[in-house]
């Protein structure tokens, strides 16, 4: 058996940043994987559709790789599950829904008959080479959400992902406030805690008041009603569903994560939904107006999801008309917070009446604001504290909080990807970086696109590209046709012909000069046609154009 008195920490996810969290425990030779998440792009990766962890010190070292524990089935923890087991065949535990969600993914990956699903519910305990792993029932935004302790001999270490600390939960589950408390007596050696809310005051909204609301809303509403939430927010769906069940309404059901999420939901349980009561879209123009609700994705202003699709009067089977109440049920994550201003006014402009405000109580966060935060900190008593799952300043803020209950300026660690944290009888110390980042999916790619493609994409975008053709006789070294230019996302040729032809007089120059110097490298031809044309479109226009130059010979 290994030393299991050498415990190290590694975050390749989720530090620094919001989404993609992933984060390595190590005991003694063991390793194991707590969620796998994706991030989502920003406005600076074009053509990017995720962002997930780089794994490549996991695959380093595979063999030691014992399992993946999933804390809870939302996108930023388990999106990136199905490209790690591509990578690495380990078995992955987790709640009933958060496997029923992440089967959904393995099947369009096709690994669902080569992955090894271990259900365990909140209160289990199970052991797995060097680790002794407990489960822990928190609240979230989510069904089926726990915290993971690892008990060690040093003391526990205490992962709580997303969770906030709801005393009326709509399932009337509360989080194991004991456990925690009876983990503090015992001894904690760690404890890793959400940051999102770090920054914000009090305690977190009860669920159960966006279903008083929705209620209410309901009730007044005189033409249709379609609400855009998380699709993965099953509680909320659920008072959603109840509301209509309330007001007579049927349900019908729009955008592909939305139903896959209803169907699993279902299926497992966790979504009551009376028979008869959701009805196919096709079936929706022989209801009454008052008596329909429409559940959509694009609460986030997606281009493509359904509600951004209605708004454009692009959606195949619904648009807007005059007198819908549209319920946004979410905040904007940060970052998009213009691409849902432009789908409300959209809405708008369309005669609904669209109900957006926070205020208004038809959202409520699933994550712990300050008083929960050090609720946590104070239950679980531990030795040393680590901030996860945010942006630096929210993870500052939460050291703060930690060092307000006492917890010791210098137990607290605000790490960083790839950082090891590593435990051992004589205290903690802090190792030389892991290979550790971002891996950009776009399309059927892993990690074929990287910086330098993204810098070229955003050149493109910027200043467009402009193509030089030439034709030459490669024994004789000289152009026989051409120079031909092709411009896109530059200027457009017809009404820039002064510019272009000059553009070929300094090509033909270049091209002269390389001749008297007797250079036949195409290497060094195409060096010096982009070298000519960067400085007199610069001069002219103030732009730096993508060019490229194509040398054909005969």
């Amino acid at each position: 058996m290994t030393n299991k008195n050498r415990i190290r920490l590694i975050s390749l996810g989720g530090l620094g940043e919001i989404g993609k969290n992933m984060m390595v425990v190590e005991i003694g030779d063991d390793l194991a994987i707590v969620d796998a998440g994706v991030m989502f792009p920003e406005d600076d990766m074009p053509g990017v559709d995720l962002v997930i962890p780089d794994i490549t010190y996991l695959m380093e070292n595979a063999s030691r790789v014992k399992a993946i524990f999933l804390t809870h089935g939302h996108e930023d923890h388990i999106g990136g599950v199905p490209y790690v087991l591509k990578q690495l065949n380990v078995p992955v535990y987790g709640t009933r829904l958060t496997l029923g969600l992440l089967k959904v993914k393995l099947i369009e990956h096709g690994l669902e008959r080569s992955t090894e699903l271990r259900e365990i519910t909140a209160g289990d305990r199970i052991q797995l080479g060097n680790f002794d792993v407990e489960f822990i029932h928190v609240n979230h935004s989510i069904a089926g959400v726990v915290a993971l302790a690892f008990h060690t001999p040093l003391g526990a270490i205490i992962i709580c992902s997303d969770f906030k600390f709801d005393q009326t939960p709509y399932d009337g589950r509360v989080a194991d406030l004991y456990k925690f408390a009876e983990l503090g007596k015992k001894g904690v050696l760690c404890l890793l805690s959400d940051s999102t809310n770090a920054e914000r005051p009090g305690y977190t909204e009860s669920e159960k008041t966006v279903g008083e609301t929705f209620r209410d809303i309901f009730s007044r509403a005189e033409g249709r009603i379609l609400v855009a939430t998380f699709a993965s927010n099953v509680h909320r769906i659920q008072q959603i569903v109840d509301a209509a069940e309330r007001e007579d309404r049927r349900i019908c059901v729009t955008g592909r994560s939305m139903i896959k999420v209803v169907e699993v939901a279902s299926e497992l349980g966790y979504l009551q939904v009376p028979d008869g009561m959701i009805v196919d879209l096709d079936q929706m123009d022989r209801l009454p107006a008052e008596k329909i609700v429409v559940l959509t994705t694009g609460s986030q202003g997606e281009p493509m999801a359904a509600l951004s699709r209605m708004a454009m009067a692009e959606h195949n089977r619904i648009s807007i008309m005059p007198g819908d109440t549209v319920i946004i049920s979410a905040s904007p994550i940060p970052g998009n917070e213009k691409s849902v201003g432009r789908i409300i006014n959209q809405l708008f402009k369309e005669g609904a009446n669209v109900i957006y405000e926070p205020h208004l109580g038809i959202h409520t966060s699933g994550h712990a604001k300050q008083e929960e935060l050090k609720l946590l900190l104070n239950l679980c008593k531990p030795k040393y504290f680590i901030p996860i799952h945010g942006e630096y300043r929210m993870l500052m803020k939460h050291a703060e909080l930690a060092e307000s209950v006492g917890i010791p300026k210098e137990n607290i660690v605000i790490s960083e990807l790839g950082i090891p944290v590593e435990f051992d009888k004589k205290g903690i110390h802090i190792r030389d970086r892991v290979v550790s980042g971002q891996v950009f999916v776009d399309g059927l790619g892993v990690g074929d696109v990287g910086n330098i493609v993204l810098r070229d994409r955003r050149q493109l975008s910027t200043d467009g590209i402009l193509i030089v053709v030439v034709t030459m006789n490669k024994q004789q070294g000289r152009v026989v046709a051409g120079p031909d230019i092709v411009s896109r996302g530059f200027v457009y040729v017809r009404e820039s012909e002064e510019l272009i032809e000059e553009a070929r007089d300094k090509v033909r120059e270049a091209l002269s000069v390389c001749e008297e110097q007797n250079i036949t490298d195409w290497g060094a031809l195409k060096s010096a046609i982009r070298d000519s044309l960067y400085r007199y479109l610069w001069e002219k226009t103030k732009r730096r154009p993508m060019i490229l130059p194509i040398i054909m010979e005969i």
